[in-house]
C-alpha cells in the first residue's frame, strides 16, 4: 500500500465531533466544491490573495492542486500538512486545518492557518480543529511553541486563539494592492497549552511519519529530559 511509503495517509486526529485527516480522490472533489460556495462573506477578506474570489473552476483547482502541491514540496526541513477537517457523524468536509513547520528539529515551531466553508462558519468547529493540530503538535511531534497569524480586523480567527491562549506576538505590517495591512501574531508555548483543560482528542498512525516531520530527535530529547527529571 502507498502508505507504506507515504504514512502521512494513514494519520488521523479525531476529536469528540471532527475527524482530521488527509482526503482521497473522491473527497478532495468534495472539498472542492465546498469552496467554490465560499470561505468568508462578503466585505471580508481575510486571506492575502484573493484565492476563494476566482471563477469556480478555478477555485476548485486552487485547492486541488495545493494539496498536491504540499505534498510534492515535502522535506523532513520544510512541511505543510493541510488536513481536511470531517464531520465525524456525516463524513462531510468541513473545510482545512493545516500545520507547517520549517526547520522543526533545530526550532520546535509549528505554524497555523485554516478555512471552513461558510456554512460550517459559527459552531466552534474552527476551535475544535485547532485544538487538534495542537494535540498532534505538543503531545506527539513534541513542539516547543505553535504560532498563529491574522488581520487585525479577522475577529473570528482572533477569537480562536486567545480562546485556546495563544499570547500576542508582535505585529507586521504588509502592502496588498497599494494598502498597508497590519496582522497581529500570536503565540502559545508548550507549557501553556500543557495546562488548559481540554477535550479528549487521539491521534492515530503518527508514529511511522515522526522522521518526515523531523520529529524524532526533537521527541528524543524531551523523553531523555524528562526521564532524567523522574530519576535525579
Amino acid at each position: 500500500m502507498i502508505s507504506r511509503y507515504w504514512p502521512l495517509l494513514a494519520l488521523s486526529i479525531r476529536t469528540p465531533r471532527l475527524e482530521l485527516r488527509l482526503p482521497n480522490d473522491d473527497e478532495l472533489n468534495e472539498l472542492a466544491e465546498l469552496a467554490t460556495r465560499g470561505v468568508y462573506r462578503l466585505g471580508e477578506r481575510p486571506f492575502f490573495s484573493r484565492w476563494a474570489e476566482r471563477q469556480t473552476v478555478d477555485v476548485a483547482r486552487t485547492v486541488i492542486q495545493r494539496q498536491w502541491s504540499k505534498r510534492g514540496a515535502w522535506t523532513s526541513e520544510h512541511w505543510a500538512l493541510e488536513l481536511v477537517v470531517f464531520d465525524d457523524e456525516s463524513g462531510r468536509p468541513l473545510g482545512v486545518q493545516e500545520i507547517r513547520a520549517k526547520d522543526f528539529a533545530a526550532l520546535g515551531e509549528v505554524e497555523t492557518a485554516s478555512w471552513l466553508g461558510v456554512e460550517h462558519q459559527g459552531h466552534g468547529f474552527g476551535t475544535e480543529a485547532r485544538m487538534a493540530v495542537l494535540q498532534l503538535a505538543f503531545g506527539e511531534l513534541g513542539a516547543e511553541y505553535a504560532l498563529s497569524a491574522s488581520f487585525v480586523d479577522n475577529a473570528s480567527s482572533i477569537a480562536v486563539s486567545r480562546k485556546l491562549g495563544y499570547q500576542p506576538d508582535g505585529v507586521q505590517r504588509d502592502v496588498r494592492e497599494g494598502r498597508v495591512l497590519v496582522t497581529q501574531r500570536f503565540r502559545m508555548s508548550r507549557d501553556d497549552w500543557q495546562l488548559r483543560e481540554r477535550p479528549e482528542i487521539e491521534v492515530t498512525g503518527v508514529a511511522p511519519c515522526l522522521e518526515l516531520f523531523g520529529a524524532e530527535v526533537k521527541r528524543g530529547e524531551r523523553w531523555s529530559s524528562k526521564w532524567s527529571e523522574d530519576f535525579d
